[in-house]
């Protein structure tokens, strides 16, 4: 069958549960499927990360990226893009795309960051860990979850009104230096002052950098392409309490300076694109129930994640836009959130999920559970979605402990008074102490990883597969169009052909 068309030039590329659904792999699909039906190449001009840093990792076509756009394995993408919605750091940038040259993909060729584009830097980074530290030691609150990458302390600076942008790379060294200058005197005064943190904390976060860092790049520096000391953190300090400045700003200058040719106007590079027809793709990162507005706070990434900031990073006015919801078979959360539909620890099938499911920005082992089919109904009434992508089908079958069985859906909530809620409250206060209802459907024994067909799916599949579109249109009252089923992280694990709305909700 005919897949539905795009009805905009302009594809997002979102998440609607907590992160970490397979958004990378559908990049390289909307990119076929848009050049099989214009038949040329060079259709998608551009792939633009909307959001976040580098704590929003991703898998594109067997590679783990963090800043860099899913477009990097497209070679007939012209443009890979970081809108003014992002946060930079340029070591970051240098660390993830020489790599990517020395493989054979073309990156600084293709680059483009916005002039808008906000610097993140050490303090930012120190300055996460420093805040982590003060709500746990200080306040005695439970742990926030944060990635260390600096991503909130980066966004605070720019409704502190404290921007440092790439632009101002293309400007002189002194109004740099400036700049930096005294976000390294606010930096080392918050962490002394307003932090708290032990002086001993200091050098183990600095450490703590250093650690995670070299882990991350060790492929790199076993390769030739950086030395060890570049991802030593610890001789950006001269001693507790105190970043080495000079240090910090001829590192962040010189890293700056090697990306000049690079720093542009988006805004001018994306209508072009839209005035000749051709398409660009907005890849967010993070997902809907993890916006700074709308999400679980404060369990929340620092930027907007969701459709309407694909318009604010690209600098464009308001305009139809096709949005494509990508989830997972079942779901997962990473860090201290309340999780309704986690799935008990000693579950068969929790002991399979969890062997595969980590963290791409850091590792951490996520939390698997049931596929809450209340969240994803919220995220199409309140956000919108035209498209589903329902990744991770194959996690489902038969493997290791999960011996098949039983599996279960989120159909809606109940709270201590036996009150049903068929909606996400916005309370958390109230979300906490809910309980979810679930119905029940038999699992399947056959192994899909080799399906690319709907009708070859096992029929228990099918049917578990129209059940979850089913129970998310009668609790929006809409209903999305099912685009793809991911049945294994292979590009060409993927089914196409999968029936209309109406015919699958005929199966459920």
């Amino acid at each position: 069958m005919a897949l539905t068309p795009f009805r905009s030039q302009i594809i997002a590329d979102t998440g609607i549960s907590m992160g970490d659904e397979g958004k990378g792999r559908l990049i390289p699909e909307v990119i076929r499927e848009l050049q099989d039906l214009h038949q040329r190449k060079d259709i998608v001009a551009a792939v633009l990360k909307v959001n976040g840093g580098a704590n929003s990792g991703h898998t594109v076509g067997g590679l783990k990226l963090n800043l860099l756009p899913g477009g990097v394995v497209e070679r007939d993408v012209a443009t890979l893009a970081l809108g003014s919605g992002v946060v930079a750091d340029p070591r970051k940038i240098h660390w993830e795309a020489r790599p990517l040259e020395k493989l054979g993909h073309a990156i600084y060729s293709r680059l483009v960051l916005d002039e808008r584009t906000l610097v993140s830097d050490v303090t930012h980074r120190m300055l996460d860990l420093a805040w982590e530290d003060y709500r746990i030691n200080i306040l005695g609150q439970l742990p926030r979850g944060s990635t260390g990458r600096g991503i909130t302390p980066a966004y605070a600076d720019e409704v502190g009104q404290w921007q440092i942008y790439f632009a101002d790379f293309l400007g002189p060294k002194e109004s740099f230096a400036t700049k930096l200058d005294s976000r390294i005197d606010r930096a080392e005064r918050t962490i002394r002052h307003v932090c708290r943190i032990h002086e001993s904390s200091w050098t183990a976060f600095l450490e703590r950098l250093t650690t995670a860092e070299l882990r991350a790049n060790q492929t790199a520096i076993d390769a030739g392409v950086f030395a060890r000391r570049d991802f030593d953190f610890t001789r950006f300090s001269s001693g507790p309490f105190a970043f080495d400045r000079d240090a910090i700003i001829d590192t962040w200058w010189d890293a700056g300076q090697a990306l000049r040719t690079n720093i542009r106007d988006v805004r001018i590079l994306l209508q072009r694109v839209l005035d000749e027809g051709r398409y660009f793709i907005g890849e967010f990162g993070q997902a809907y129930w993890l916006d700074k507005r709308h999400g679980f706070a404060p369990n929340v990434t620092a930027s907007h994640t969701f459709t309407p900031e694909i318009f604010q990073s690209a600098g464009l006015p308001l305009q139809p836009v096709h949005n494509i919801g990508v989830c997972k078979a079942y779901d997962t959360k990473v860090g201290t959130h309340t999780f309704l539909t986690r799935m008990d620890d000693d579950h068969p099938l929790a002991e399979h999920l969890k062997k595969l499911e980590y963290g791409t920005s850091t590792g951490r082992q996520r939390m698997v559970g049931w596929c809450d089919c209340v969240e994803k109904a919220d995220v199409l009434r309140f956000g919108g979605y035209e498209d589903l992508v329902l990744n991770k089908l194959d996690a489902l079958s038969p493997c290791g402990p999960w011996a098949g069985g039983t599996l279960r859906v989120c159909i809606a909530y109940e709270d201590n008074t036996g009150k049903r809620h068929l909606t996400v409250p916005r309370d958390d206060t109230v979300r906490h102490t809910l309980k979810p209802i679930y119905a029940e459907l038999p699992g399947w024994v056959e192994h899909i990883c080799a399906t690319r067909s709907f009708a070859a799916l096992p029929r228990n599949a099918q049917r578990y597969v129209a059940f979850i579109l089913k129970t998310i249109a009668m609790l929006s009252g809409k209903t999305p169009n099912l685009r793809y089923i991911g049945v294994g992280p292979d590009p060409e694990q993927i089914i196409k052909d999968v029936p209309s709305p109406e015919a699958l909700l005929s199966l459920a």
